[in-house]
């Protein structure tokens, strides 16, 4: 069943890009400087510490990672890395935000959550997302791994906010924990009005349908950074509905950054051009580098 679902996206998803005229291929695609690459590095490093016990995260000592991040105050963290993803929520007074880190996983294992012929879009939960239209849909598998920590989430989140002093969130995550933190970029602002929000998300997914795309184009601040030949950022297809939200980064193969203005842009230099279909990717570019960082604990 998975491999006559990564079949049918491969093939499928490569008539899709070349059949569907895209104004976005021809906006200017432009190379982000060193300091702008530089400045991702310690959401980087957050993402990467998701992967890591919630005890070391709440403690704080999960090596080189948190290493990374030495003013960071954990509040709380979440999780057993099976039915539930690790998640954690702490205060960066370096950069004056609240950081909320989602685990992510392997290509091998992501790959069958999104191509399985069992998977459809649903409505987010109208008691977790009260006045959401239910034409904004998502991935059901990512839908329900959010919705399983996201309380406890956001009451972390008020109390890291209140005792802090602090007005801006980041949502940070890789893989399965970047369509989370993507979900999770709709869930919290509906909590917390008057706080800043950004996410940073790492080798993510297509999570939901294009209004969902488009109501966080209108609400959310998001970049979405995809290396080389990852094939997970090109699943599912579009021609099954998903669609990518703006904020694509791109890391190509010579390592530099590039800026792909607009959704799902085609541009052979943006992931969808890069790696136009499954075959053509490389499972091992799923992990990083990202900047010289390889997610992991």
């Amino acid at each position: 069943m998975v491999g006559s679902g990564l079949f049918l996206s491969a093939l499928l998803g490569s008539v899709a890009v070349s059949a569907a005229p895209s104004l976005v291929a021809r906006q200017s695609i432009s190379t982000l400087t060193a300091a702008q690459v530089t400045a991702y590095k310690p959401y980087t490093r957050y993402a990467s510490s998701a992967y890591c016990k919630p005890a070391n995260t709440l403690a704080w000592n999960c090596g080189t990672n948190c290493n990374a991040n030495p003013t960071f105050k954990p509040v709380a963290s979440g999780g057993d890395g099976s039915s539930t993803q690790f998640w954690y929520v702490g205060y960066d007074p370096t950069l004056k935000t609240v950081i909320v880190g989602y685990q992510g996983t392997d290509a091998s294992k992501i790959l069958p959550v999104v191509t399985d012929a069992d998977f459809f879009l649903m409505p987010l939960s109208s008691s977790l997302f009260p006045g959401i239209s239910s034409s904004i849909q998502v991935h059901n598998g990512f839908g329900d791994a959010q919705a399983k920590s996201a309380t406890a989430v956001l009451a972390a989140v008020r109390s890291a906010l209140s005792n802090n002093g602090a007005s801006k969130v980041t949502v940070v995550g890789h893989s399965l924990g970047g369509a989370i933190a993507l979900i999770t970029s709709v869930y919290l602002p509906l909590y917390l009005p008057g706080v800043t929000f950004k996410t940073v998300t790492y080798g993510m997914p297509r999570v939901g349908n294009q209004a969902f795309a488009d109501y966080l184009d209108s609400h959310a601040d998001v970049s979405h950074i995809n290396n080389q030949d990852d094939i997970v950022p090109i699943v599912p297809g579009r021609f099954l509905g998903f669609a990518h939200p703006k904020g694509e980064k791109h890391i190509v193969d010579s390592n530099a950054w590039i800026d792909c203005p607009g959704q799902d842009n085609t541009n052979s230099q943006c992931t969808i051009g890069y790696v136009p279909n499954i075959f053509s990717g490389d499972t091992g570019d799923h992990s990083g580098p990202y900047d010289g960082i390889n997610m992991g604990c």
